[in-house]
């Protein structure tokens, strides 16, 4: 298996849930604590940086050029950013964004370029646009580095784009404790195939969009933190991910300066789960598996063309939330959020069930089906 990457480091700096100044407002990224949280990476070795045309409403590559391009030298970082097919309806379509990124990223070429989010649906619009050949093109004249793509779909689909495409050097999937014996997100399948064909694997959502990080149910949080009290919650995501050969890097987007400074901890110095770790996350699986309502990684890839203006990923994250909540208690601090955040969006009841979330969400999540169960926790 080719190492492409040029770090020993295995934690990459995502630049999807970057801090905001409004949290209601994912395009409202706050620079200033972002060149922080940037500047601290940079200081402890770390170089990779991915982003990707629509994140953070369509800003995160032009904050990357403010927090990043423009304050340090092309060779103490490492960039990749990613097209999406939902965008693409030309082959033209393909430059004009390519250039556009180019220059919202402030940068000549890209260390790593991503065809993104990759199923049956997209790999057919990638195809017809002969976006494959297009990439080859693109590293021909020294415009990226290295081309893979991102992947959601099945491990059937995964090994058929990989026999169809063995020129693509890496692929990024996701990959949790959680997911890992998952028969719809398929993560340990997804990174058999990756092996198997020798594609050095890039690790998305390791703890799940925050699922993994917070708010786990008190017995698995207790059999975590019995073994390893040094350990904070989220480390467990990151290290089984990080441990599982195959995997070069693991993604984290941070909102924060201190979820950096919590997760570089346990990734400077990287140690691999022993047996007894590896035991301990199975029996908390097990606990967690059966608490969880929704499989919501907060993507955001539903929201864009919600009709109805449904914040969907913050209505999942809360009634996740409340579902753990005790049935004694009066009120929570769910109701209360729900309630905010009904004034300035639509409510889960408001659904006219179009189904373009569905469409296009990675977890193949009944969304419509799900927020009618919002709504009846939340509005009744």
């Amino acid at each position: 298996m080719a190492d492409i990457f040029t770090t020993d480091k295995k934690f990459g700096f995502g630049l999807m849930r970057l801090p905001l100044t409004d949290p209601n407002d994912e395009g409202s990224i706050d620079i200033e604590q972002t060149k922080k949280m940037v500047d601290t990476f940079i200081e402890n070795g770390f170089t990779y940086f991915d982003t990707a045309y629509m994140y953070c409403k369509f800003k995160s590559e032009k904050a990357v050029k403010e927090v990043l391009t423009d304050r340090y030298d092309r060779d103490k970082f490492t960039l990749a950013t990613k097209l999406h097919a939902s965008y693409l309806k030309t082959k033209e379509d393909r430059d004009r964004i390519f250039n556009e990124q180019r220059e919202k990223c402030g940068v000549e070429f890209f260390d790593y370029y991503l065809l993104h989010n990759i199923g049956r649906d997209h790999y057919r619009i990638f195809t017809d646009l002969d976006c494959f050949n297009w990439l080859k093109e693109k590293k021909e004249a020294g415009l990226i580095r290295h081309m893979g793509f991102s992947f959601h779909d099945t491990a059937e689909t995964l090994d058929m784009v990989l026999n169809e495409h063995p020129e693509m050097e890496f692929v990024q999937i996701q990959l949790n404790y959680l997911d890992w014996d998952s028969e719809s997100i398929q993560s340990a399948k997804c990174l058999e195939v990756c092996r198997r064909h020798g594609k050095p694997v890039i690790v998305m959502e390791p703890v799940k969009g925050g699922v993994l990080a917070g708010g786990l149910p008190v017995g698995a949080k207790d059999i975590f933190e019995k073994l390893r009290p040094d350990m904070p919650i989220p480390s467990w995501g990151y290290r089984f991910a990080a441990s599982r050969e195959g995997v070069r890097l693991v993604l984290s987007g941070m909102s924060s300066i201190e979820q950096m400074n919590e997760n570089m901890t346990f990734m400077k110095d990287f140690k691999p789960l022993d047996a007894e770790e590896e035991n301990a996350v199975k029996d908390a699986v097990k606990i967690i598996s059966s608490s969880i309502a929704v499989p919501c990684t907060g993507c955001s890839y539903c929201t864009p063309g919600c009709p109805m203006n449904i914040p969907i990923p913050k209505y999942f994250s809360l009634y996740n939330a409340e579902v753990l909540e005790p049935d004694t208690k009066s009120w929570t601090a769910q109701e209360i959020f729900y309630g905010r955040l009904t004034d300035s969006f639509g409510k889960a009841s408001d659904c006219i069930a179009c189904g373009q979330c569905e469409g296009i969400c990675p977890q193949h999540i009944h969304i419509i089906d799900k927020l009618k169960e919002v709504a009846a926790r939340f509005e009744s």
